[in-house]
């Protein structure tokens, strides 16, 4: 595998915009003494399987940041790509899209680490990696946890005011009164790390494309929404730096994307 893997190009995208609602500036934030989006940097650095680290951001403060953390920003995100409800998908094609034309530059694989989560080992991003890179047939990567509720025993509430299932199971017709254990099993993409081939992004308009590979991640979730979930994720911070086990967040898991 190592052999083979020289022969694949690794970018790491780091997506860092300006604009937060529940945190100002949250991601040059200090936490635990780094500006948040450098431990996104450093993990990156830290990979074997990762050649090139660059931020997609539409602020010149946290360009400059990233820079001193090591991390290349070798253009400016325009702003209609950095609002509240911008989508992955167009910050990805912006960005490959400016390398491809700019600088000639596609790579083989790309692996999108949001700095909201510094909590992560580096072996886990690169396994990720590899399991992309061993196979070809798929578009992407995407890290799962179990979810933590079922949809099955999920309702929507109809134009008429009446329950009606989220989900059915065919040949079950009340699915919803079966014990949980009984029902299949559901996962939420966790965005712990995701890997995807351009051609996903560029070629099909996807973050994942037509063929999604599930890569289970166990390990505890830290996002960083609120001033309040500071102190867990400082306490995870520095327990993975002691080589020490993570301990479920004292806030309940959360999963934003």
């Amino acid at each position: 595998m190592n052999n083979k893997f020289k022969l694949f190009s690794v970018l790491a995208l780091i997506p860092a915009r300006g604009g937060s609602k529940g945190i100002l500036r949250k991601n040059i934030l200090p936490i635990a003494g780094k500006p948040l989006i450098a431990y996104s940097i450093l993990q990156a650095q830290a990979s074997e399987r990762i050649d090139r680290v660059i931020v997609s951001t539409d602020d010149e403060e946290i360009a400059e940041v990233a820079r001193q953390w090591g991390a290349e920003v070798p253009f400016m995100r325009p702003a209609e790509y950095a609002q509240d409800l911008s989508p992955d998908i167009d910050v990805f094609s912006h960005a490959l899209t400016w390398l491809r034309d700019h600088e000639s530059y596609v790579p083989d694989l790309v692996v999108h680490l949001r700095p909201t989560q510094p909590v992560r080992r580096v072996e886990l991003i690169e396994r990720a990696i590899e399991l992309l890179a061993m196979h070809p047939e798929a578009d992407a990567v995407r890290s799962v946890s179990l979810a933590l509720q079922t949809p099955y025993k999920m309702w929507r509430i109809t134009s008429e005011g009446y329950l009606e299932p989220l989900l059915r199971i065919e040949g079950i017709p009340d699915c919803q009164s079966l014990p949980r254990q009984q029902l299949p099993l559901v996962y939420w993409q966790n965005g712990y790390v995701d890997v995807v081939r351009p051609r996903a992004v560029l070629e099909k308009n996807s973050m994942w494309g037509d063929r999604a590979i599930p890569f289970v991640v166990d390990d505890p979730l830290f996002e960083l929404d609120y001033p309040e979930d500071i102190p867990a994720i400082e306490e995870a911070l520095g327990r993975l730096e002691s080589g020490l086990p993570l301990e479920e967040s004292r806030t309940p898991g959360r999963y934003p994307v």
